[in-house]
């Protein structure tokens, strides 16, 4: 599945159109949680029954009428993708807490299947048929949807984010695979120090893009309250501070995106750490820090590659990989503080390069047997997913 995204370009009664519509799917999936909550126990609510909640509701408010019926429908099955997952973390008895399923209150965007909706011949336009009364809009973008025949399309989502609204389309394709450079092996131990180490010995270096962007932002932050609530000019400075998250969240992409590529484009086997992500973030003294590098973003990359360069990626459990000795096999214990491994043996190395090099090893020995080699899912066409989760779940 592909995604390409394209800028719309539209009039202010448009944008408000829009607005309305988002607002109108954010009602029909929070009354379909509702719906779930308030019905007895014998009652078996599943997706088609929030189907036809969605027929129901339909027929007692106008507003929801008034939006296409396939867009009412696709927001009652974002709805059943929180009961369903909610479902699924309790019979796989999930530590911790289960994702109860929430109401939501700052929705962004607008799903339409493959109804409700016409491109222009020239493929530069595309106008909304139901009664939001959004019309017709531009396309801005460089993609080319020109060579995708409109049968293709399953989905059209309008999305608003802090510096416009865009159009996304869901094209049913499968990933063309391409011809790797190289068949080496290498072993990644990310960190905070590099972006990660590899087992040759590389260092890539940490873009720390929120850290570089943290003094502007703060300062957006503060003009925020400087302006009086409900004045055009706090929503101004609202936008602005949107904006320079927007950018960072960007740069983390684009990043992780050339990075991961790079590295599955020259090797036939990458080893890298299973982490847990989630539970490293509740030390507050890195968390920032963590978060920044996205590690999460990074991994999802680089499984969305292995499918494009037939490459196969093992996560290996990343326990003891810096203490233990590459060359012989020791344990050497050492301290966060502690950059360099030293070992009795005589092994001297960067002590990142010395859990790469395990991780690695680790790698090609479940290489073959439990390994976990990144064969690709059909991408989700879900509201609330950002587009790299899209592509890469």
């Amino acid at each position: 599945m592909l995604v390409l995204e394209y800028k719309i370009k539209g009039k202010q009664q448009q944008y408000r159109a829009i607005d309305e519509a988002i607002r109108t799917t954010q009602f029909i999936r929070n009354k379909a949680i509702r719906h779930w909550m308030d019905a007895p126990r014998e009652s078996k609510i599943d997706k088609i029954a929030l189907n036809n909640y969605s027929t129901a509701l339909r027929k007692e408010f106008a507003f929801v009428k008034d939006l296409n019926s396939m867009a009412c429908q696709a927001a009652t099955e974002r709805a059943w993708l929180s009961i369903a997952r909610f479902y699924d973390n309790c019979k796989s008895d999930k530590p911790g807490k289960k994702g109860f399923p929430r109401f939501q209150k700052d929705n962004r965007s607008v799903e339409y299947k493959t109804s409700g909706w016409s491109l222009h011949p020239t493929k530069r336009r595309i106008s909304f048929t139901d009664k939001k009364a959004v019309g017709e809009v531009k396309l801005l973008g460089k993609w080319d949807i020109h060579t995708f025949p409109v049968k293709l399309i399953k989905r059209v989502r309008l999305v608003r984010k802090a510096d416009g609204y865009y159009c996304q389309f869901a094209v049913d394709i499968e990933v063309k695979p391409e011809q790797r450079t190289g068949n080496g092996e290498i072993g990644l131990d990310v960190g905070l120090e590099f972006f990660y180490s590899d087992s040759n010995g590389h260092h890539e270096e940490n873009p720390r893009f929120l850290r570089k962007a943290e003094k502007a932002i703060k300062h957006a932050q503060r003009q925020i309250y400087k302006k009086e609530k409900g004045k055009n000019q706090r929503r101004i400075a609202r936008r602005r501070y949107a904006k320079k998250h927007l950018r960072v969240n960007r740069q983390r992409n684009e990043h992780a995106k050339r990075i991961a590529r790079n590295v599955c484009k020259a090797n036939a086997l990458v080893a890298y750490e299973n982490l847990n992500v989630k539970g490293m973030v509740k030390n507050h003294c890195l968390a920032k820090s963590i978060n920044d590098v996205a590690w999460g973003l990074f991994r999802r990359w680089l499984e969305y590659f292995a499918v494009k360069f037939n490459t196969t990626v093992v996560p290996v459990n990343p326990s003891m990989t810096s203490q233990k000795c590459s060359d012989c096999g020791a344990i050497v214990k050492k301290s966060l503080s502690t950059r360099t491994h030293k070992c009795s043996c005589g092994c001297e190395l960067q002590r990142d390069v010395n859990a790469a090099i395990n991780i690695l090893n680790r790698g090609i020995a479940r290489d073959g047997q439990s390994r976990s080699n990144a064969v690709g899912v059909a991408t989700t066409t879900l509201l609330g997913a950002t587009l790299v989760e899209q592509v890469a779940t």
